[in-house]
C-alpha cells in the first residue's frame, strides 16, 4: 500500500464569500451544506464500492497528455479482465502506434513507428512519470473505483459542511506531517454530494514533493456499473507535471473481450 501511495497529490483551492448560515458562494457558484453522516457509514460506502467491478470491460478513450515537455491528443482502446489483465492500444488518426499489455507482474509495449518493444515490469512508470501503481490501482482508477482502498486500515472523516470526506489521516496528523515534512502518504477520497459515489480521489506524500489529483467529472450508469465519462488527473512531482484528459467515448461493459498482444519476430528491443 504504501508503495502505491508515495506517488499522489492535489491542489485545493478554497474561495471566499458566504451568503447565509446554509449557503456559500464560490464566484457565483452556491454550494449547499450536506447532512452530517458517521464515518462508519461513509467507510462502508467506499468498501461497498471497491468490490464493484465488472469481469470484463471496454474503452475508445480520447486522451490528451500534457506535461512539461511536450502536448499529445490520441485516442487509446483499452481493455480489462478483471484482476488479471490489461490492454491499452494507442492510435493517431486512425493509426496504430503503440500496444501494451499489463499485468500482476510485467508491462510490454510495441512501438510500431519505431518497429521496437520493451518488456519490463510496472517500476517504469515510477521512473518515467512518479507513480507507482500495480494492476489493481490501474484498473480502479480506470473504472472509477476507490483507488487504493484497504479494508483493513482505518480511515476519519474530515468534517467539512459542504461535502463528505473521508481520509488516511485525522486532520491533526495531516497538519503535523506536513510541518515536519513526513514521509508519508496521505489519501482523501470526496464523495459526490449524495454520498453514493467518489467523485475526486486526492493523494499526497509532502516528503518526496509528489502530488495527484484524479477528478471524476461525470459518470454515467452502464449494465448496472456507474463507471467514468470524463476524468481529468493532475501528477506533480519534482520531476514533472502533467495533465491528462480521459473522455470515454464508447463503453461495453460484461462483453467477451479478446486480450491480444504479440510481439513481431522482425521487432527489436526498444532503445
Amino acid at each position: 500500500m504504501r508503495q502505491f501511495f508515495n506517488t499522489l497529490i492535489i491542489l485545493v483551492c478554497v474561495c471566499v464569500g458566504i451568503t447565509s448560515c446554509a449557503k456559500k458562494i464560490v464566484g457565483e457558484i452556491p454550494l449547499i451544506k450536506v447532512e452530517r453522516k458517521r464515518t462508519a457509514d461513509l467507510v462502508s460506502i467506499i468498501d461497498s464500492l471497491s468490490k464493484k467491478a465488472p469481469h470484463t470491460f471496454y474503452s475508445k478513450i480520447s486522451t490528451s497528455y500534457k506535461d512539461t515537455n511536450q502536448e499529445l491528443s490520441f485516442k487509446t482502446s483499452v481493455r480489462i479482465i478483471n484482476d488479471s489483465a490489461i490492454t491499452a492500444m494507442i492510435t493517431y488518426a486512425g493509426i496504430p502506434l503503440v500496444n501494451s499489455i499489463i499485468t500482476k507482474d510485467s508491462l510490454q509495449f510495441t512501438n510500431k513507428k519505431e518497429r521496437c518493444f520493451m518488456k519490463t515490469n510496472l517500476k517504469l512508470l515510477k521512473q518515467e512519470f512518479g507513480v507507482d501503481f500495480d494492476l489493481k490501482n490501474i484498473q480502479e482508477l480506470l473504472l472509477g473505483n476507490p483507488l487504493g482502498y484497504h479494508p483493513q486500515q482505518k480511515y476519519y472523516q474530515i468534517h467539512d459542511p459542504y461535502t463528505y470526506i473521508v481520509s488516511s489521516h485525522r486532520k491533526r496528523e495531516i497538519k503535523k506531517m506536513e510541518r515536519k515534512n513526513f514521509d508519508d502518504f496521505i489519501l482523501k477520497y470526496h464523495f459526490t454530494n449524495d454520498s453514493l459515489g467518489i467523485k475526486k480521489v486526492e493523494i499526497e506524500n509532502n516528503k518526496d514533493s509528489t502530488y495527484i489529483v484524479i477528478n471524476y467529472k461525470s459518470k454515467k450508469y452502464t449494465e448496472n456499473y456507474l463507471v467514468p465519462q470524463e476524468v481529468e488527473i493532475h501528477i506533480s512531482t519534482k520531476k514533472n507535471n502533467i495533465f491528462i484528459t480521459l473522455n470515454y467515448e464508447k463503453i461495453e461493459v460484461n462483453q467477451a473481450q479478446e486480450i491480444y498482444f504479440k510481439i513481431p519476430e522482425n521487432y527489436e528491443a526498444c532503445n
